[in-house]
Formats: C-alpha cells, sequence, structure tokens
C-alpha cells in the first residue's frame, strides 16, 4: 500500500477505551497519522501524530478533513465506529463523512446492538457498504451483523481486540510494589460507571471471605469523564456506602485513578481473579477481559457475547448476570482451589497469543495493504436500508 493510513477516533489524552485502542493499533501497524474526534472539554494538548482535529458537533470539520485526507499521500483511513464519538443522531456523521472521502475506508466497528433501532440500523448498514474493508471483533460480532443488518459474511474481517504481551508471573511478586498486602485479589478495572455491574462483586463478597478471609476486591479505575461531568462520583459513592453496608470495606478497595498502561499490567500481573460482572448482554467486545486473559488470569464474567466466544473450552468461567449468589460460589471455589485457578489462567493465556498487538497490527495493515492495493470503491445501498435490509 502506497502512503500512510490515517486513523479517525477519539485519541489520548482523552480517556477512552476507544481512545486507547485507537493509539495502540496504530502504534503496531506501521505508518500513521490521526484525525482527532474532539469533544467540548477535552484537552487540546495531542501529540504529534494528531494531524487533524474534528469537534464532534460541527459537521463542516468532516467534510474539510476528508477533503484534506483526499488531497494527502494516506493510502486508507481507518474509522473507529461506536455511536457516541461521532456527532449527529446516533452519530450518523459518521456517514458524510465516509461518502466525502475518495479514499478506501476500513471500518471497526466496536458496538453492534443486538435489537437496533431504525436509525442505527441504518447507519451500520450504510458504512459497511460504503467501506472498502469492515472488521469485527468476535464471530458472535459478524454472525450478529449477518443475522440482524443482513450483512453478508464475505464483507466482514474478523481480527481479535488487540492486548499487551505480558509475562505470566506469580502473582504474589507483584503485590507489594503496589502496596497490597498478602492474599488473593480479585480485579476489574475500566472507566468506572453504571452498567459495568460492580455491585453484584461487592454484593458476593461477604460470602467470598468467608472462604478465604484475607481475599479482597479492587476496583481500579476513574470515573468515566461524561458521568463525571454529569453528577461527579455519586455512583463511587453508592458503591463505597453499599460496602460499608454489607461490612466489607476493609476487604474492597478502590483506586481512582487512570492509570499508565505500565500500571495497568502490574495490577493485572498482582491479580489472581478477574471479573467483568456486566449486566449488558448485548456487549460485543470487552477490552478489559482481552487484557485480562493476557495475563494469564482466571476469568469470571456475566455471559455477554464476547465473553461467552472467549471463554469457552475451559478457559474462563460464566456465571448469571445480576447473580450476587452464583459470583459467591464460583469466586469462593476458585479461591479455595489453586490449581482450578491458575489451569483457567493458562489456557486464557495460550489463547491470547494470537492477540497482541503486533500480530494484530500486523493484521491490520494487511486489510490497509489489500484495500489500497484494489482501488475499488464500494457503493452505498442506502435504499436497501430504507427498505429493511434484506432480512432474511
Amino acid at each position: 500500500m502506497a502512503g500512510r493510513t490515517v486513523f479517525v477516533a477519539t485519541y489520548p489524552p482523552r480517556r477512552c477505551g476507544i481512545a486507547t485502542f485507537t493509539r495502540d493499533l496504530a502504534d503496531s501497524s506501521g505508518n500513521f497519522e490521526i484525525a482527532a474526534l474532539h469533544t467540548s472539554g477535552d484537552t487540546d494538548l495531542y501529540p504529534s501524530e494528531v494531524r487533524h482535529r474534528i469537534r464532534r458537533d460541527v459537521l463542516a470539520d468532516y467534510l474539510e478533513v476528508a477533503h484534506n485526507l483526499n488531497r494527502s499521500g494516506a493510502g486508507a483511513v481507518s474509522v473507529q465506529h461506536e455511536y457516541g464519538i461521532w456527532g449527529g443522531d446516533d452519530g450518523e456523521f459518521v456517514l458524510d463523512f465516509v461518502r466525502a472521502l475518495t479514499k478506501p475506508v476500513v471500518s471497526t466497528l466496536h458496538t453492534v446492538p443486538q435489537d437496533p433501532s431504525e436509525r442505527q440500523r441504518a447507519i451500520l448498514v450504510n458504512l459497511v457498504q460504503l467501506s472498502a474493508a469492515s472488521v469485527v471483533m468476535s464471530q458472535s460480532a459478524a454472525r450478529l451483523l449477518t443475522r440482524v443488518y443482513g450483512i453478508a459474511p464475505n464483507r466482514l474481517d474478523v481480527v481479535p481486540h488487540g492486548v499487551p504481551s505480558l509475562p505470566l508471573v506469580e502473582p504474589d511478586t507483584i503485590k507489594p510494589g503496589l502496596g497490597l498486602a498478602p492474599g488473593p485479589v480479585i480485579l476489574s478495572f475500566g472507566l468506572l460507571g453504571p452498567g459495568k455491574g460492580y455491585e453484584t462483586v461487592i454484593e458476593a463478597m461477604p460470602s467470598v471471605i468467608e472462604a478465604d478471609p484475607t481475599a479482597r476486591y479492587v476496583v481500579l479505575g476513574a470515573t468515566h469523564p461524561e458521568l463525571l461531568r454529569r453528577e461527579g462520583e455519586a455512583y463511587r459513592g453508592r458503591l463505597i456506602r453499599l460496602a460499608a453496608a454489607l461490612g466489607v470495606s476493609q476487604s474492597v478497595r478502590f483506586v481512582d485513578r487512570y492509570v499508565t498502561r505500565t500500571e495497568l499490567g502490574s495490577w493485572l500481573e498482582a491479580a489472581d481473579i478477574f471479573v467483568t460482572p456486566y449486566p449488558n448482554r448485548e456487549q460485543i467486545v470487552s477490552g478489559t477481559l482481552a487484557y485480562a486473559m493476557s495475563a494469564g488470569k482466571a476469568v469470571v464474567s456475566t455471559p455477554y457475547p464476547y465473553a461467552v466466544e472467549m471463554l469457552e473450552a475451559g478457559r474462563g468461567r460464566l456465571v448469571a448476570a445480576g447473580s450476587s449468589k452464583d459470583f459467591a460460589e464460583v469466586l469462593s471455589e476458585l479461591l479455595r482451589d489453586p490449581e482450578k485457578r491458575n489451569q483457567l489462567g493458562r489456557r486464557a493465556y495460550e489463547f491470547s497469543r494470537t492477540m497482541i498487538w503486533p500480530e494484530v497490527g500486523a493484521r491490520y495493515a494487511r486489510i490497509f495493504s489489500r484495500v489500497g492495493a484494489t482501488d475499488a470503491q464500494p457503493v452505498e445501498l442506502a435504499e436497501r436500508a430504507e427498505v429493511g435490509f434484506g432480512l432474511a
């Protein structure tokens, strides 16, 4: 492929999962520059690779940047899609942007609703049709796009969520450096906000402590910036009060900060069990779960589609969403059985070797090269979207 790849997405120092994903993908896939989707309140202090900035709610910015990219030496444009990061109703400005491009587009689909609104469905169908290639991060996402959105499987590339290459280490050797006392650590991390299901694990902790009085649950991460702007730390406060009411405050620790990649790696290495208690059954990808697998952790999760696919074949344990009783039983079982815990972690670690960033970046680089070489322009099927997308 001639020319560099331009990644269009949120970008650090913006604190969100897609920003982090974009940085890691760009770093691992070759020559690149960034067009940052910028929201009011974001810092202006972007790194040097950010050559363009698009104000999320200003349509003219999308068209201007598209025009500039058309005249540039870019070989392909990588669009990271999640409805909330793009301007317009349900992020519809993404279509205005892609329509204005003459460069081949590779769209990575981070969100695929199982029961989309008509507008959401139309946006996603048209984005795929406008793109030279579209990437999803799991087979379950590909099947959903075919079944619900009527998208042909040959329009989709399945590339896993990238993860850091972490060594398998004994957790107890890492804990002192983080100020952790001896004893098993159950970890969750990510931007804090309702919908993560952390309440369920806190409610399980009285029973977990009966199984091992030295166990503690660590919730790592700052409050989501949008939630922080709306209501401050009210949600974190509710979790703290819940722990106090259950008498487990000494066994639940909140680490209220946005951690660096290095520090996150240390926390993952120090954990004995990782939990994603998400109640949202539509969650089509989870970077946190993928990261935990890369560290060789025993993962306990609710059965959202990504977790079901990633943890099959004995790579983790699934429990019912919202069931503190089920979490208590499985966590207590794994705390009592270190060999079982280690077996789950080893299987997860081995599976994750195909997900490390150098491997994922190389796969994306091949896609960028492929679309840059074809010169084929995809055709938008707007009429198809309006009449129901040809669903069977």
